[in-house]
């Protein structure tokens, strides 16, 4: 199952709003195949992993482990059970059911009753954690949240600055810190910012610094629903959101604990004055990273 979960790791930013999905088959104690889901409409898995055993007879005596419950259901693609059971494995091992409802049981289900033996909840949490974008789309029916922001030592996000006053933001990331920023964003699905910082500082909010794909950019007024915004984004399938905006845009989100979580860069030095920082509440501190002339903290929202 560890091996599914690095192998799933790889369609990350890749297969949206798609789970990713890593098989593995084994026999005799020796895996005979692997495959993930490479890409949003692309084969799965199961079908991958099966593909590429070239004995097709040992089959009758193999077990296919699979992160997440196989599909039973016609979507872009066949259903995964039906191949199984075509190719009589007798043994399934899953990390959890698909809360999905087209699939929610009823792939596990329609194993069973072909005779398979079906196991469940094999490294559950690990397996769960990794789609955690998903897992919030599916079950919370809206977008997971990243706030991301940068600022100085002493809690300033920025300079005070005006349209055409000619000041630039203050750059507090480094040349590493920039790019684990573009890594972040070739992971989610789209990236959020105020008006008042696509005038002051027209960002590109690529991955220039990254291989991957560009988010879809998401520009948001001040005046307008939080809620309403996030709910749009849900019915358009957004399965994953990174907050860039300003201090205030960040705020709003916090004040309504309407995130999952935080990536915060804090610079070794000091502005003395400024716009102040957003402050994290609510959240479990869950890493601290000393990097060049930077700390990154990470918090997860444990007070939803």
């Amino acid at each position: 199952m560890r091996r599914c979960l690095q192998l799933a790791a790889c369609g990350k930013g890749f297969v949206a709003p798609n789970p990713m999905v890593g098989a593995v088959i084994v026999h005799d104690n020796r895996i005979i195949g692997e495959g993930f889901h490479g890409k949003y409409g692309g084969p799965h898995a199961e079908v991958q992993a099966i593909s590429s055993v070239k004995n097709e007879k040992l089959f009758k005596n193999a077990t296919l482990y699979v992160n997440l419950e196989p599909c039973s259901h016609y979507g872009k693609t066949p259903p995964c059970v039906d191949l199984i059971r075509e190719k009589q494995i007798p043994r399934v091992v899953i990390g959890h059911e698909d809360p999905y409802p087209e699939v929610s049981g009823r792939g596990i289900k329609n194993l069973r009753d072909a005779g398979i033996e079906v196991v469940t909840g094999i490294l559950e949490e690990e397996c769960k954690e990794l789609n955690k974008r998903y897992l919030t789309y599916m079950l919370r029916h809206r977008p997971y949240i990243i706030l991301k922001w940068a600022q100085s030592a002493d809690g300033f996000i920025d300079r005070h600055r005006e349209e055409n006053d000619g000041k630039a933001a203050v750059k507090f990331s480094n040349t590493f810190t920039q790019m684990l920023v573009h890594k972040t964003r070739a992971e989610e699905s789209a990236i959020m910012v105020g008006t008042r910082t696509l005038r002051l500082d027209k960002p590109a909010l690529n991955v220039r610094y990254w291989k991957g794909n560009d988010p879809e950019r998401i520009t948001i007024d001040s005046a307008q629903s939080l809620q309403q915004q996030i709910r749009s984004l849900y019915e358009r399938k957004i399965q994953s959101l990174m907050v860039e905006g300003g201090a205030k845009l960040l705020q709003s989100f916090l004040n309504e604990n309407l995130w999952d979580e935080i990536q915060m860069e804090v610079a070794a030095f000091s502005l003395h004055k400024g716009v102040a920082a957003p402050i994290p509440k609510g959240g479990l501190l869950q890493s601290v990273q000393k990097c060049e002339n930077s700390t990154l903290f990470h918090y997860n929202n444990g007070c939803k």
